[in-house]
């Protein structure tokens, strides 16, 4: 049985309804629970959440899926706080165990504090940005993707816990094009190809 905690860091905030990623949340869960094999935890930031509680199911977990907009090049401020308040309940109880280095040796071993290795984890982003602003030449993002720029913190933060990578996906000009079942059907291919892989 593989277990799959979906976060949905979309938030409800100004003109914002979290409309997009609570959709993408919902197809997440659903495309699990319809499969034997899998069993499945949520988790909506949006709610009211206990942090023992979230704690726990991220030590439950084999993979974590976060699904976030980005605004104004970051995680929105909800997502960010329930990560810092999940991730400092968890330390020592789950999460990271230290930063990794001993008073021996300061000056390596950064970064290897976590205690949740031989975990997974996915990631899906949403822009108002078109694709393009990443991939043609002098186009704002100057051809730098999204998990080598924007998300480059992000990865290292789950590393830090000892997670480990699993191919995302990013949905480009979500705000004035959208196109929901294409990008719908899209995602449920990546998830089909990513997770009948996974082992």
């Amino acid at each position: 049985m593989t277990k799959v905690f979906i976060i949905n860091g979309g938030q409800q905030f100004g003109h914002s309804g979290g409309r997009f990623n609570e959709t993408i949340s919902a197809a997440t869960a659903e495309f699990f629970r319809n499969r034997p094999g899998f069993e499945v935890k949520t988790t909506n930031i949006n709610h009211d959440y206990d942090l023992k509680e979230e704690v726990a199911k991220y030590t439950w977990a084999d993979v974590v899926i976060y699904h976030t907009p980005i605004w104004w090049f970051q995680l929105p401020h909800g997502f960010k706080q329930y990560i810092d308040k999940v991730f400092t309940e968890g330390h020592g109880t789950g999460i990271y165990r230290s930063d990794g280095r001993s008073a021996a040796n300061p000056a390596i071993n950064y970064g290897t504090g976590g205690m949740l290795h031989g975990k997974k984890y996915m990631v899906t982003t949403s822009w108002n940005a078109p694709k393009e602003a990443f991939t043609l030449p002098g186009e704002f993002f100057k051809q730098t993707s999204v998990d080598e720029g924007i998300l480059f913190g992000f990865h290292r933060m789950n590393a830090f816990i000892g997670l480990q990578p699993l191919p995302g996906m990013h949905f480009h000009d979500i705000e004035k094009n959208a196109d929901v079942k294409r990008d719908l059907g899209q995602y449920r291919e990546h998830l089909e190809h990513v997770f009948t892989n996974l082992n």
